[in-house]
């Protein structure tokens, strides 16, 4: 059985999705952590402290744990702030493995623990497994671009990893296309759903437990407050529905992250002012894997209006609780979503589309097609094949020489 050492440096598998920095990629590393541990494998998640009361290992569940590296200040750093102290928790990990022994493989997850994985690989001879979660390149070409040495960086850790991790065809493709990347160490391994949470279930229901009234149409959006989620969108298209007559509200979960976050929480809310809304839209704090499934059972129609979306986690979970979707068309929301079958796809950011596609996944025969479909497509996604993936991977890893720089 294989010793892990996953590296999420700017954010912890403990923290609440949906806040600061967490978002998919915190579920990610939690989710496939413990699929792995699961399987028999022993999993070390390395985070950086930003909390001085919280404890060195927390253990998670058998074969599982997480520690907290002290690297900077114990506070919450912008992402500026985050580079300068890469070193730092370099250096620590480095002097962890020497006293605990060195792991079989490093798995580092977005560029910032790239950063650290790969001068680890080099000084201690580890195998190099590379999940980005997003890319810099990518955003360039749908947003707006964050940062020529970050793309500069990713495209180095792309050269040296003995594995780049895609989530769908499409990410491989821009790992390729965008990163010259060795088609050769590009594997591509989906991520997972926690059935046992999503799963679908009775709305009626669902909406009395979260407290809701049952007569009106209820869109959901769920992610981080940043512009690149799209969140005004979902909110122009509440807007159209009702200008339109329909009775429609609007939930809106999640809490402001990045350096636009707050004044994108501001916008929002200004703009539910203006229209006149603020009695159909409900700004709902980050929500725990129980109650979010909640939500999405509760929901109509969840929307996905991201700009650019290297898998789309809620889009599955939604698709697992049978909620269909309608999402941008866009990144690895393409591989989850099938045309008109599971939900929509929508190439344009007009909200009066937008809520053209919604009034389709609305009609109640259409609605019962979609949700019956997307719950068979969603039960391909499970945390365990995904961990029996890249399992054998680095079994593989084991038996060849490492890439070099």
């Amino acid at each position: 059985m294989a010793r892990l050492a996953v590296l999420s440096y700017h954010t912890s598998p403990l923290a609440q999705p949906g806040t600061g920095d967490g978002g998919g990629m915190n579920v990610y590393v939690r989710e496939l952590s413990s699929a792995l541990a699961r399987l028999g494998h022993d999993v070390d998640v390395y985070t950086r402290r930003d909390n001085p009361l919280v404890r060195d290992v927390e253990f998670v569940e058998p074969g599982f744990r997480v520690h907290h590296v002290t690297a900077g200040p114990a506070r919450t750093l912008d992402r500026e702030e985050l580079q300068e102290y890469v070193g730092e928790y370099t250096d620590s990990l480095k002097a962890l493995f020497r006293r605990s022994g060195a792991p079989d493989a490093i798995h580092a997850n977005y560029w910032l623990s790239g950063l650290a994985g790969h001068r680890l690989k080099h000084e201690l001879n580890i195998p190099l497994v590379m999940t980005f979660h997003t890319l810099e390149r990518v955003k360039a070409d749908t947003f707006e671009a964050e940062s020529d040495d970050r793309a500069f960086q990713e495209a180095a850790i792309v050269t040296c990893a003995d594995a780049v991790l895609a989530s769908c065809d499409v990410e491989a493709t821009q790992f390729i296309q965008l990163y010259n990347a060795d088609p050769e160490r590009v594997h591509v391994v989906p991520l997972g759903v926690e059935h046992a949470f999503f799963a679908p279930g009775y709305r009626p229901q669902a909406r009395r437990a979260l407290g809701l009234a049952d007569d009106a149409t209820l869109l959901l959006f769920v992610g981080r407050l940043q512009a690149l989620k799209g969140a005004d969108l979902a909110l122009e298209t509440l807007i159209e529905l009702r200008r339109r007559g329909r009775v429609a509200r609007l939930a809106i979960v999640g809490g402001p992250s990045g350096p636009d976050g707050k004044a994108t929480l501001r916008d929002l809310h200004r703009r539910v002012e203006e229209a006149g809304v603020i009695d159909q839209v409900m700004f709902v704090a980050p929500q725990s894997h129980r109650l979010l499934s909640s939500w999405m059972r509760a929901a109509d129609v969840t929307l996905v209006p991201s700009r650019a979306e290297s898998f789309g986690l809620v889009a599955l979970e939604s698709s697992a609780c049978g909620t269909p979707v309608v999402a941008s068309d866009v990144g690895g929301l393409t591989s989850l979503i099938d045309e008109g079958e599971t939900g929509y796809l929508v190439e344009e950011r007009d909200a009066s589309h937008w809520a053209d596609v919604v009034e389709l996944a609305l009609d109640p025969e259409r609605a019962m097609a979609l949700s019956n479909a997307a719950v068979l497509r969603a039960r391909r996604y499970t945390w365990r094949r995904a961990a029996q993936s890249l399992a054998e991977l680095i079994e593989r890893l084991a038996a060849t020489n490492l890439v070099h720089c």
